[in-house]
Parts: C-alpha cells; sequence; structure tokens
C-alpha cells in the first residue's frame, strides 16, 4: 500500500527533491553526504541545521554521526531500523521516525543521552507492538524530557506513572550484523561482486517511475519547511524542570520507604539484590560516560 503524504508533525511543505544514495549490500540505500548538503542547503555537515529525508527509502543514515548541530531531522517513512547514528547528534530538538523498520524498544538506548531532545515521533515501527500504553510508559521512562511524543503532548502525570508501568532500557540492542548503521544480511555472491553505485540516483515515492497512488491525508502545503514546536529552552524553564524531575524522585522515594516497612525479611533481602543491581548497572553507566 502507498503511504500517505506527511503527516503534520513530519513536515510541512512540498515534496523534496529526489534524494541521491548510494545503493549498498543487500539493496540498502544509503544517505550520503553530498544529499545532505543539498537538502539541507548548507556547505558542510556542522553547518546542518535541519534535515528533511521524508519518503526516500533510505536503511543506512550513518552519516548522521557527522551532523553535530543538527536539530531537526524527518526520516518518516523509510526503512531505518537503528538510532544509534543518531547518538552523536548531541543538539538534536526533534527526531521524527513514523513508519520506519525500528524492531525494538532497545533503541530507545541510543536517545537516552541526547540532552536537548524534546519531540520524538515514533509511532507505526514494529516496537511499537500491540500494547499502546506500555509502548508509552516505556518510552517516557526512558526519555523523561520529552515534552512530545507521536504528537500528543507529555503530562506530568504521565511521566510519574511511566516509572511503574514503563521498562527501564539500561543497554543498547545486541547487534545483528550491523555495519554502518543498517542491517546487513548473508550475500551469496563472492565480495568482489559487492559494490556501490556511487552514481545512482533514488527518485523519491512521490515522484517519477516510483510514483505512488495518492491516498486520503494531509497533502503538502506550498513551501518546504519543518515544524518547529517547541520554543529555545530558557534557564528559567529548565530550572523549573529540574525541580519538577527532583519532586518527582522525592515522592518516589518516600513511597518506596514507606512500603519497605510492610516487608518481610525475605521481601527486604529481594529488595536488598534488586537495589544491588541497579546500582552495579549505574555506576557501570557513569564509567562507560
Amino acid at each position: 500500500m502507498a503511504a500517505a503524504g506527511p503527516a503534520p508533525g513530519d513536515a510541512s511543505g512540498a515534496a523534496a527533491p529526489p534524494l541521491e544514495t548510494r545503493r549498498g549490500r543487500a539493496g540498502a540505500m544509503k544517505l550520503t553526504r553530498e544529499a545532505v548538503l543539498a537538502r539541507a542547503k548548507a556547505a558542510e555537515l556542522d553547518g546542518v541545521r535541519r534535515l528533511n529525508c521524508w519518503g526516500s527509502c533510505l536503511t543506512d543514515i550513518s552519516i548522521c554521526r557527522e551532523l553535530p548541530n543538527v536539530e531537526v531531522i524527518t526520516f518518516s517513512v523509510n526503512g531505518i531500523s537503528s538510532l544509534e547514528p543518531v547518538s552523536q547528534c548531541q543538539h538534536l530538538c526533534e527526531l521524527y521516525l513514523r513508519k520506519n523498520s525500528i524492531l525494538s524498544l532497545n533503541e530507545l538506548f541510543h536517545l537516552k543521552h541526547l540532552p536537548r531532545l524534546r519531540v520524538l515521533w515514533l509511532s507505526e515501527n514494529p516496537c511499537c507492538g500491540p500494547d499502546p500504553h506500555h509502548y508509552r510508559m516505556t518510552v517516557l521512562r526512558n526519555l523523561p524530557n520529552l515534552q512530545k511524543l507521536d504528537n500528543q503532548v507529555v503530562t506530568e502525570e504521565e511521566l510519574s506513572q511511566a516509572l511503574v508501568d514503563g521498562k527501564e532500557i539500561p543497554a543498547p540492542p545486541a547487534k545483528r550484523n550491523l555495519k554502518n548503521g543498517c542491517l546487513e544480511t548473508r550475500d551469496s555472491r563472492p565480495p568482489e561482486v559487492t559494490t556501490e553505485l556511487g552514481s545512482e540516483r533514488l527518485t523519491s515515492p512521490l515522484e517519477g517511475t516510483h510514483k505512488m497512488p495518492e491516498q486520503p491525508g494531509p497533502k503538502p502545503g506550498p513551501r518546504e519547511d519543518f515544524l518547529s514546536v517547541l520554543p529555545r529552552e530558557t534557564e528559567g524553564s529548565r530550572k523549573k524542570r529540574d525541580q519538577r524531575l527532583l519532586s518527582r524522585q522525592n515522592n518516589l522515594l518516600s513511597a518506596v520507604l514507606l512500603l519497605v516497612r510492610e516487608l518481610d525479611a525475605e521481601g527486604l533481602e529481594t529488595v536488598h539484590q534488586t537495589v544491588g543491581k541497579r546500582l552495579h548497572a549505574l555506576k557501570k553507566e557513569l564509567q562507560e560516560e
């Protein structure tokens, strides 16, 4: 089935021009330096602030490791399966990944250390699973600084509930023959037969021979642009956010201490072992940082 046009949170503007990529092994479509500079209208990669590659059949976004200053990325409607390359984008504020091939919520680990990330659109990926509540709670437990998830505002109540219902992700997903950020499969041909076609052009699904039938949905506007839903964080708003997080932590600690008083010796031993494992994991994370 053909993909509908960009959702309101993906981008607002005319369909982007055909994207030049390189086809690697197993048909992987790699986003190139030239394509990024052309799309972002920038002279160098460190000058890229906004990047829109909606609906471009991409599977390899390893070039993101070289985008230290990018703030808004639109990768919706592609074939991306790993978020590891995005973990290097320390200035990233908004990330749109609707309709990709992200299989596991463990990929969220790669976003946990992005200090400015406030908007994430991850819906319609396999990792969302059949339980919307579990999915949303897990995302918010691991990314508590989000202000908007899947085009829905995050509430204080949800953040508190996520500490109970969400699943903590302490480590990245297990590697599955990953190379340059894309999933690699076995190839029966000799290595010398597998090459990259450096000049091959990929036409967007919205144009040329790959044009798909029109589907109901939001239509692109008259110009290319991005939806920037958040103002830049001020010192005052940062302090208020830190105070809210501290208040939640104190409330949670008080609740835990009250429950501990009700446990017998066996229950206390279980808590002791669990806390020990958690402390060990946190210390390991700090050492790795």
